[in-house]
């Protein structure tokens, strides 16, 4: 089956589960990942034009961006949005976002909806790749990851100005697309993607997508989103930069958790193979 299928129309429920070793393993894999390819940055790649026009591109790119997130995510996914009040406490500030990954279409738009500004999304080389939308991302707010001490630098620098800007800043911690996945997984890389709230010391929030039975579905079993923000968690001032990172990896998986047990409808089964039926 094809890897968009998986998000665009019902599919058996033969081919609704998935075997793995651990929480790593990658269900969904880009051509270039499947083939080991290393994907990096085009040459000279700016994470922050320096061009007026290419900067009011995006921006009237980003708006029509999220005029059409706002229909595909309240009648594709029929989703419903819990908790944006939360955002008031920052109203004028930057801040974070840590979401679950459960679906790459989805997880492009519902964080633009859910906080209703403009975005800056933390992303692998890989999706620049992405037939079609892939040469977009960078101008809707996908900043990719750089690979040479100079790209990792710039990047790092173009994530400061941005939150400095009072921009939000959204990262997907569980760094793999497992699809309608139901549990939080570990973060792969611990708590190292926190330094962006702790240095800047801005306050964060998490984004919980949680699946559904639809009552009324023309899709077959394909399921429906509820979205769940929580927060505000601050950095202690009282704390070192590493202990503030441990403890708002800590808090943003225990409110994920938390948040995970409005899942009602487990549409993809995931099975480690240790568990595996014989």
């Amino acid at each position: 089956m094809a890897k968009a299928e998986l998000f665009q129309k019902d599919i058996p429920k033969s081919e609704r589960v998935f075997y793995y070793t651990n929480e790593e393993d990658d269900p969904i894999k880009t051509d270039e990942q499947e083939k080991k390819v290393e994907v990096g940055l085009p040459e000279g790649y700016e994470f922050i034009p320096k061009n007026p026009f290419v900067r009011m591109y995006s921006s009237i790119l980003f708006h029509i961006f999220w005029i059409f997130g706002q229909w595909y995510e309240k009648h594709y996914w029929q989703a419903k949005y819990y908790g944006r009040e939360k955002l008031k406490q920052v109203k004028g500030s930057g801040y974070l976002v840590y979401a679950n990954h459960t679906n790459p279409f989805h997880d492009v738009f519902g964080p633009a909806i859910a906080v209703n500004r403009r975005i800056f999304t933390i992303i692998s080389p890989v999706n620049l790749k992405i037939p079609g939308i892939g040469k977009f991302l960078p101008m809707i707010g996908g900043l990719p990851l750089g690979k040479t001490k100079e790209e990792k630098q710039a990047f790092n620098d173009a994530v400061d100005k941005r939150l400095k800007q009072k921009n939000v800043l959204v990262i997907y911690p569980e760094a793999h697309v497992w699809p309608y996945a139901t549990k939080i997984r570990k973060f792969p890389a611990g708590d190292k993607s926190f330094k962006y709230a702790t240095r800047n010391n801005l306050p964060i929030f998490t984004m919980t997508t949680t699946y559904h039975k639809r009552t009324k579905n023309k899709k077959g079993d394909l399921p429906r989103m509820d979205v769940y923000l929580d927060g505000p968690f601050y950095p202690d001032s009282n704390k070192t930069e590493d202990e503030n990172r441990a403890l708002l990896a800590k808090k943003a998986y225990e409110s994920m958790k938390e948040m995970s047990k409005h899942n009602t409808y487990e549409y993809f089964k995931y099975i480690k193979k240790n568990d595996k039926i014989k």
